[in-house]
């Protein structure tokens, strides 16, 4: 049966080959100091998936091999526990490609929960490599965010926050990009990014002397402990219908996945993040997963992207992608 989100691309007369690769992003562990509700990759300090060191050679070698892929995106978990993490920037900084690190603000606090390594010396060593940084913020509000991540998170977050302005990020002129991510407490979707980052900006400056350079809106993917949330609680269909009502053709044409290609613990190529969590790996002809240990481009913009009812939740409204909304 085909799923909803090709029926409207079909109905709509919608294609959706890829167009590039220019952005490879690793998941390169599932480990997290948190274990977040909503989280589409069951992140918790029990995992222990984690890039092998083969692995993380690879994909410097396929960035030194393969200039047209400008950025490599970093993601978990919280990237940072990988023992690794710190040689991956260091090599894809010195290929002058640029890096962005999904960190968790807490992370600076809580350390590794499997070596209890203190993370405290982040904000130093991302300013000193250059990279992008990317942090959630459920809300500017204590209570809506503690109630999406846990007690005491908000506290902490705005402590990492501060301590991230203090070597420059966030900070106008000083060219480190520090940028939030909200994503809705509930079955909703995100309001206008435009107008909710003016809210943002407005309520940290004034109530907590914080600066960021972007705000992100990023929709719920109905996967993993989303969807089982929404469908211990009656909302699942209700959800769908309200994503599939919000469905937006110039959203639907600018999906992540025409241009990224996302890779996993096990150096399994998937069209994006979400996709890799439902294990919707790339196959070649012979049925063989795609990996990155024999990488072709070429190869890789003749696939046919894998499509499924969750997409709808990166083409409704304003769209919803790692990098916030797309139109």
């Amino acid at each position: 049966m085909t799923d909803l989100f090709s029926r409207e691309l079909e109905r709509r007369g919608i294609a959706l080959p890829p167009r590039a690769v220019d952005t490879l992003q690793l998941n390169i562990t599932r480990r997290c100091n948190q274990a977040c509700r909503h989280c589409h990759v069951d992140a918790s300090p029990a995992r222990t998936e984690m890039l092998s060191a083969e692995g993380v050679a690879a994909c410097l070698d396929v960035l030194e091999r393969h200039p047209q892929i400008g950025t490599l995106d970093l993601t978990g978990g919280a990237p940072e526990l990988h023992p690794q993490f710190t040689q991956l920037v260091e090599g894809a900084r010195a290929l002058d490609r640029r890096v962005i690190v999904r960190h968790n603000l807490t992370v600076q606090f809580d350390g590794d929960p499997a070596t209890k390594q203190p993370m405290d010396h982040l904000p130093a060593f991302f300013a000193q490599q250059g990279v992008e940084v990317v942090s959630s913020l459920p809300y500017y509000q204590e209570y809506f965010t503690d109630a999406q991540r846990g007690s005491g998170v908000f506290s902490k977050s705005i402590e990492a926050l501060h301590r991230l302005n203090a070597v420059g990020y966030g900070v106008p002129g000083t060219g480190r990009v520090l940028s939030l991510v909200y994503n809705p407490v509930g079955p909703y979707l995100p309001a206008p990014q435009a107008s909710l980052e003016a809210d943002y900006r407005k309520a940290l400056e004034q109530q907590f002397d914080v600066q960021f350079t972007n705000l992100f809106t990023i929709t719920n993917m109905p996967i993993h402990r989303f969807r089982l949330h929404l469908e211990k609680s009656g909302q699942y269909a209700a959800y769908m219908d309200k994503l599939l009502a919000a469905f937006n053709p110039a959203a639907a044409g600018n999906v992540m996945c025409r241009d990224l290609i996302s890779v996993d613990h096990l150096g399994r190529l998937y069209d994006c993040d979400f996709n890799q969590q439902l294990g919707l790996h790339l196959q070649r002809d012979d049925g063989t997963p795609e990996t990155i240990f024999d990488f072709d481009p070429a190869r890789l913009l003749r696939r046919s992207i894998r499509l499924g009812d969750h997409c709808l939740g990166c083409s409704a409204g304003g769209g919803s992608s790692c990098g916030g909304a797309t139109v």
